[in-house]
């Protein structure tokens, strides 16, 4: 199913999570079963339009967000957000490793009261199983306006998997993932 097609598909459900760069969510989401669409954008600024240019300014206040068109039949909201919790470290404010800024922060916007609830939940488990030393600083949110990032971000690990930052950070991530939720991975990138 094309990206458009999915986006239209009034079955699926949107997620929309930041974690640090959007490129390592990205490549984790798009080898989940019942992901037909991950859209690498921008969320939770006051700039109108903005471009990865002024993201990285830090002045404009968006996160690097990915955009998760899935079908709660096959995977749950829970279920992405078990992931997310694993590959991104989420008690680290405005970083993650090398990349630092506000555009970097974790935070979970949310496209209905469920999904509010289902956030909050995790993270109010996360830290009574004290997964973490620090606290969880993820940010949760009701979705705002959310920005598609420029075409050369979008499927980046898949066009550079060879790339020094892919190598490096997102290839890492993608493993980390792949070895804990074997079942959760589609039968394309087993």
């Amino acid at each position: 199913m094309n990206e458009t097609t999915s986006k239209n598909n009034s079955s699926l459900e949107r997620a929309t999570l930041g974690g640090g760069c959007f490129w390592c969510l990205e490549a984790v989401y798009q080898q989940i079963s019942g992901v037909s669409a991950v859209v690498s954008g921008y969320a939770g600024g006051v700039m109108l339009n903005p471009d990865y240019e002024s993201i990285c300014s830090g002045q404009t206040g968006h996160a690097e967000i990915v955009d998760v068109y899935f079908d709660p039949t096959v995977v749950s909201f829970r279920d992405l957000l078990e992931i997310f919790f694993v590959i991104h470290d989420p008690t680290t404010l405005n970083y993650q490793g090398n990349d630092r800024g506000t555009q970097y922060r974790s935070v979970i916007f949310t496209h209905s009261d469920t999904q509010n609830t289902t956030a909050h939940e995790v993270v109010k488990e996360l830290e009574s199983a004290r997964i973490y030393s620090n606290p969880v600083v993820t940010q949760i949110d009701v979705a705002p306006v959310i920005y598609p990032a420029e075409e050369y971000h979008q499927n980046y690990f898949r066009q550079h998997p060879g790339q020094g930052y892919c190598m490096a950070v997102v290839a890492p991530k993608l493993a980390k993932f792949r070895a804990k939720f074997q079942s959760l991975i589609a039968p394309e990138f087993r």
